[in-house]
């Protein structure tokens, strides 16, 4: 089995995500970035986490701006795997949603 393979639970970033920053995501041919946007990362804040930052990405038309300052957030169909890059394992997310979490007074 390749490490790659294994599913991580997306409850284990936590329950809050605060979206921080959303920029393009461009598609990639031969290794080299084309002008072509597929999708957006939105960059959140895990507050459970230290703060720690993990970028979410979603295909399609861009969903919310980046906010002034942070907005907590929830995802739909979140799902996180580990890819690797420059020979080291790393974590991404991807989600098929994004929208901005209930708040309450």
């Amino acid at each position: 089995m390749k490490i790659t393979d294994l599913i991580i639970d997306p409850r284990s970033l936590g329950s809050k995500f605060w979206l921080v920053d959303v920029s393009p995501a461009y598609e990639y041919r031969d290794n080299r970035r084309t002008d072509t946007v597929t999708g957006y990362r939105y960059a959140v804040a895990l507050p459970e986490k230290g703060l720690e930052k993990i970028n979410v990405r979603i295909d399609g038309k861009q969903l919310l701006d980046p906010p002034d300052g942070y907005a907590e957030v929830g995802f739909t169909g979140l799902e996180v795997f580990i890819y690797w890059s420059n020979g080291q394992p790393q974590v991404g997310a991807k989600a098929s949603g994004i929208h901005l979490a209930n708040t309450k007074a």
